[in-house]
């Protein structure tokens, strides 16, 4: 029965897949991934921040509709720095598209540390801005810092804790292009990608850092997640880091032009299909997976009650005690 039933939900989840109405595409976007590399060094800030500059530069005349750099790609506020949100609007104006930034800094307009995705138009900073709301514990904060704050001094946690955005937000970047930025740590939450889907971003966008796993198999792994972003909203999707990998994929979750791997420090341009229309996921959500689960859940509980169930013992049968025939000699034993 087990078996069956496993192999039922196997065959209807198969068809729903089959036949599950897919996000039709509709036009390209082109989309250009701008990736510095590893920068070391006590001007590792302001270095990155020129080598991003440089390769930007290099997109003009390919008729771009987005320009994206990685996670933690600005290291000042910009309304700190306004000489930066200078050079960045000339960025805009020099490759004709906006460009999505990636700010990690102590924000002047309220207290605290925030990861930001600030969008960069051709007179400066747009107002579009997204502060990451999932941080990565022991990496971005320190649950418990009063009692856990000794972790800073073995491994590479913050000094500070980040604090965390309210709300997801979805940008109008020009060309007729809405995006729904994600940072880092949230591609991993489908949860995430299917709000931003379901609110009208037509691109999702990861703006990641991996650098501190140079050299293992994490920034490949990171990059493959948004594969299944992809596939699960019908939108694509770009992974766009500091220092690799970085990776586009189409709304079917193919991968689209060539990954960009840790030693590469380049800015290329993809030409991204669009997407509209709406997913089973998107509308319905993790009812798959749920489903899945209770069924699980009632073949483990129903073979539960048949294992602890007693078995049934009924009354001993009524045998006479056996006797030899009266004046007959018992058989002798052997």
């Amino acid at each position: 029965p087990a078996a069956a039933s496993l192999l039922a939900t196997a065959a209807a989840t198969s068809a729903a897949w089959a036949w599950a109405p897919r996000p039709a595409t509709e036009g390209t976007a082109r989309i250009a991934v701008v990736q510095p590399g590893v920068v070391e060094g006590p001007r590792s800030v302001d270095d990155r921040f020129d080598r991003e500059e440089r390769l930007t530069r290099r997109l003009a005349g390919q008729d771009v509709d987005l320009v994206v750099w990685g996670e933690s790609s600005v290291g000042h506020d910009l309304a700190a720095r306004p000489d930066l949100a200078r050079r960045l609007a000339a960025l805009s104006r020099l490759t004709g598209a906006d460009v999505l930034v990636n700010v990690d800094a102590r924000r002047s307009d309220r207290p605290g540390v925030y990861k930001s995705s600030v969008l960069i138009g051709p007179d400066g900073p747009t107002g579009e801005r997204y502060d990451k709301m999932r941080l990565v514990p022991f990496g971005e904060y320190i649950p418990a810092r009063s009692l856990l704050g000794w972790a800073t001094s073995v491994g590479r946690a913050a000094g500070e804790d980040r604090h965390r955005g309210t709300e997801q937000v979805v940008m109008d970047a020009g060309h007729g292009l809405r995006i729904g930025p994600l940072v880092c740590f949230e591609t991993a939450f489908p949860d995430m990608s299917r709000h931003l889907a379901d609110d009208g971003a037509g691109v999702l966008l990861g703006q990641s850092s991996t650098s501190t796993f140079q050299g293992s198999w994490a920034p490949e792994q990171h990059a493959s997640l948004a594969a299944l972003r992809a596939a699960e909203t019908g939108r694509p999707m770009v992974h766009a880091t500091l220092t690799g990998v970085s990776a586009v994929y189409g709304p079917d979750g193919h991968r689209l032009g060539p990954w960009l791997g840790t030693n590469a420090d380049t800015a290329h341009v993809y030409d991204v299909p669009l997407a509209h229309g709406v997913t089973p996921y998107v509308r319905h959500g993790d009812w798959a997976v749920r489903g899945a689960l209770l069924v699980l859940a009632s073949l483990g509980a129903v073979e539960g009650v048949r294992t602890l169930r007693p078995r049934r013992t009924g009354p001993e049968p009524l045998v006479r005690s056996a006797h030899t025939v009266r004046g007959w000699p018992a058989r002798p034993r052997r």
